[in-house]
């Protein structure tokens, strides 16, 4: 271990320590303002978190459903048939692309991976006996299980981001957090 860089030097080569987990006696990091946020107000800033909450809410899902059809393929002849025509309004290009859309129009998207054709796999028919088209769709549907988490993971850095941003607008400015806050119509005192 090289105690200047922090990295085993190994038979492989060099390979970067993880960070050491924080202690829980240790205080948290204070999050810092990034620039790359100043266009945005503190109520878009929270729209632009929720964006991305529900799009990795539908990723999650979408993901589910790959391994599921995963599994049902992986099964062979003998397991159960899908039934895609139930499933097909589920990843439609419509609900598969609005949500990144929708994310592009608030901060550029250069570090978040495409999305799979999620359509076209569920729209591919393979006969069960065969081999060599099953093999192919397994495979296409293991590298967009792939896609859709290194997707995941994007939208997962990005939300930590944007939640260390609101922190630390929060941290100069107690008083926007009140603006979270659903106010109702106020009744008259006295």
């Amino acid at each position: 271990m090289d105690a200047q860089t922090g990295l085993d030097r190994g038979a492989v080569g060099v390979v970067p320590r993880p960070p050491a987990p924080r202690r829980k006696a240790e205080p948290r990091p204070v999050p810092v303002r990034d620039d790359s946020y100043l266009h945005l107000s503190i109520d878009a800033l929270r729209a632009y978190r929720k964006l991305l909450t529900d799009e990795e809410n539908k990723v999650s899902y979408w993901r589910r459903i790959l391994q599921a059809r995963l599994d049902v393929v992986r099964a062979g002849p003998g397991g159960r048939e899908l039934d895609t025509a139930r499933l097909r309004p589920v990843l439609t290009q419509v609900r598969v692309g609005a949500g990144r859309q929708a994310l592009c129009e608030v901060m550029p998207v250069d570090d978040i991976p495409p999305l799979p054709h999620l359509a076209e796999l569920w729209e591919r028919r393979v006969e069960s006996n065969d081999p060599v088209g099953q093999a192919a769709l397994e495979a296409d549907l293991h590298a967009a299980e792939d896609e859709l988490s290194a997707y995941r993971s994007a939208l997962h850095r990005r939300i930590g981001e944007a939640t260390g941003e609101l922190i630390a607008r929060y941290r100069e400015q107690p008083d926007l957090c009140l603006s979270a806050l659903p106010l109702g119509p106020r009744r008259a005192t006295g």
